[in-house]
């Protein structure tokens, strides 16, 4: 089953366009262990998540350890859901073929997000996998985001249009296999709006709701499909720490169900929180 098709199931069984983003910091953890945290917090919402993401970058931060952690993390991680690897890797030639190698065929993930700077080169070794999802890097949730991704690019007509709206069209152009995605900051309501209307059948995923303040249910209402699918909305630091202490497994779970029926609220959809829990890998 390709990655989106595995999505909207999730999103079907669950009733959930949440992705949970696993971001370890260490010293956020009372002193556990970063498996053994994160084994509690999937534990604790896996029937309220349609994915998980699992940002490299705080794995790798711990070395070997880190990468011990991800693996035993990922086996924690019900059949079903599927796993979107947050690695922004962007590189040519034989280099994003080793990136696409280690993410898809060695790590086994589902998905991908990917730093197309380089051009299509840059992407086309993750675009040739046709069953997993890429995730493109076009407007992102940061404060520094327009430096670069509003810059004024020619129309070809006299006029011009912001930079993330070529990169847009362009990874639309990729979409050849279906697998294609966009990253769209839920910082921005307008920016999402305006891609959905340029891809109009790509889905989005839509990080910065929680830890970096965004409107959650204008960023759900731009970014969805006309049948409410189409995206997934990542909270990361919100959910992963709720709570301090013993009770962070529970306040991890209140928090994802509060978001989880957020955004199906925004959406007008109907919300069953009894489903049964997938079974664990």
């Amino acid at each position: 089953m390709s990655f989106f098709a595995q999505l909207d199931a999730a999103a079907a069984r669950n009733h959930s366009r949440l992705c949970v983003g696993l971001d370890p910091e260490p010293s956020r953890l009372g002193g556990r262990g970063v498996a053994a945290y994160l084994r509690a917090v999937i534990a604790a919402t896996s029937d309220l998540v349609c994915c998980y993401k699992p940002n490299l970058a705080f794995f790798e931060a711990l070395g070997i350890e880190g990468l011990t952690a991800l693996q035993e993390t990922l086996r924690a991680i019900p059949e079903g859901i599927p796993v979107l690897c947050d690695a922004k890797r962007g590189d040519i030639g034989s280099t994003a073929e080793a990136y696409a190698r280690a993410v898809f065929e060695v790590w086994h993930f589902d998905a991908v997000t990917v730093n197309a700077y380089g051009g299509a080169d840059t992407v086309g070794p993750f675009l040739s996998y046709a069953d997993k999802g890429v995730f493109i890097w076009c407007r992102s949730s940061n404060p520094g985001a327009g430096d670069f991704q509003d810059l004024p690019v020619s129309d070809g007509a006299g006029g011009s249009r912001p930079l993330y709206e070529v990169v847009a069209e362009r990874a639309r152009a990729w979409n050849r296999l279906g697998n294609v995605g966009l990253v769209a900051g839920a910082t921005y309501p307008e920016q999402i709006a305006r891609l959905r209307a340029l891809c109009p059948e790509l889905p989005l995923l839509v990080p910065g709701v929680g830890a970096q303040g965004a409107a959650l249910d204008a960023a759900a209402r731009a970014a969805q499909f006309a049948d409410g699918r189409g995206f997934l909305i990542n909270a990361s630091r919100g959910v992963l720490y709720a709570a301090t202490g013993d009770g962070f497994a529970a306040a991890a779970r209140d928090e994802a169900r509060r978001l989880r029926d957020a955004i199906n609220d925004a959406l007008g959809a109907a919300v069953n929180p009894g489903e049964p829990r997938p079974v664990a890998r």
